[in-house]
């Protein structure tokens, strides 16, 4: 789907390098929720699919949508995706409140199974992004983390093990008390 203006034609050139351009100087405020929907359709790679949601969709007044949406999409970079928007947000985004991060926990509990690569460890890197923000939410990524080592898959396992290790860590923990 085109987009009009110069940056959607970086987009829709298909090339690589400057897809990833585009997503540094297209305007969060101009995107669409089409143009984001038509975007992810187009991630091929994890590095367009991470620019795309960490640099740009995260400033969007849609990504909570798209969080939602795009996380029960079957398609490996969308679903990626929504866990990128998760993981931007978890750092940009300062504003909502730790009530709004902690619905994402469900999400993040039932994806924790799929064993694609690259969905696996976004959904790993949405988990310690938002039990980075601070220490409730630390807390509750933790408790989230403990829930997901019962379920029975090894991705499952991998996910919340390596999330308890640096959500636990002690250059984690002594961000807060400098924060307190």
């Amino acid at each position: 789907m085109m987009f009009p203006g110069w940056r959607a034609k970086l987009w829709d050139s298909g090339i690589h390098d400057a897809r990833l351009l585009a997503c540094f100087i297209d305007d969060p405020e101009k995107v669409t929720s089409e143009q984001m929907d038509s975007w992810a359709d187009d991630f091929d790679s994890w590095d367009i699919c991470d620019q795309a949601c960490t640099s740009l969709f995260d400033l969007t007044p849609f990504v909570w949508e798209k969080i939602f949406q795009w996380s029960k999409n079957e398609k490996e970079f969308v679903k990626r995706g929504a866990f990128s928007l998760i993981a931007g947000l978890a750092v940009h985004d300062k504003k909502s409140d730790d009530k709004k991060f902690g619905e994402l926990f469900p999400i993040i509990i039932r994806e924790s199974n799929d064993d694609r690569n690259y969905v696996k460890k976004a959904v790993n890197w949405a988990l310690r992004n938002i039990g980075k923000r601070n220490n409730v939410l630390n807390k509750k990524a933790i408790e989230t983390a403990k829930n997901i080592l019962k379920i029975d898959s090894k991705t499952a396992r991998w996910i919340a093990n390596d999330a308890i290790r640096e959500l636990t860590s002690e250059k984690v923990l002594k961000r807060f008390e400098k924060k307190a």
